[in-house]
């Protein structure tokens, strides 16, 4: 009995045609695969930790932003709150000022100013930072 060899076409067969010898590449490459490079191991580790450091590092970031996107809410409500409550006390203060005379003013110890020394900020050294910028 004959063999017959069947081609796709009867000219020089494509590299694709032809025969591959995948048992010697596989023995090859497994006998390459097989052996560890003495680093290996150490590298491995050494990745895994650094991965785990910046993982943690990334959370820590994350985590410390919310916390002061918090705590600058929480400060804000505070301030508004003192404010209220120092607006208060000056409409209290000038309430009670209306009342008071001179006479009743130096009999408390008070005495009238006579050298009057104002305070001069240039620039911008008194702005106050708008909540509108914030997170």
């Amino acid at each position: 009995m004959t063999k017959q060899t069947f081609h796709i076409s009867r000219l020089k067969p494509s590299i694709f045609q032809g025969k591959l010898d995948f048992d010697a590449v596989s023995k090859r490459q497994t006998s390459i695969l097989a052996v560890e490079h003495p680093a290996e191991r150490i590298m491995f580790v050494l990745l895994i930790v650094v991965l785990g450091a910046l993982f943690c590092g990334y959370f820590y970031f994350v985590v410390g932003s919310v916390l002061n996107v918090i705590a600058r809410k929480e400060a804000d409500a505070t301030s508004a709150t003192l404010q209220e409550s120092i607006g208060n006390l000056e409409q209290q203060y000038f309430g009670l000022s209306q009342a008071l005379t001179p006479q009743e003013a130096t009999d408390m110890g008070l005495a009238p100013i006579k050298q009057t020394q104002y305070v001069y900020r240039p620039g911008n050294a008194a702005a106050v930072a708008s909540a509108i910028h914030a997170i």
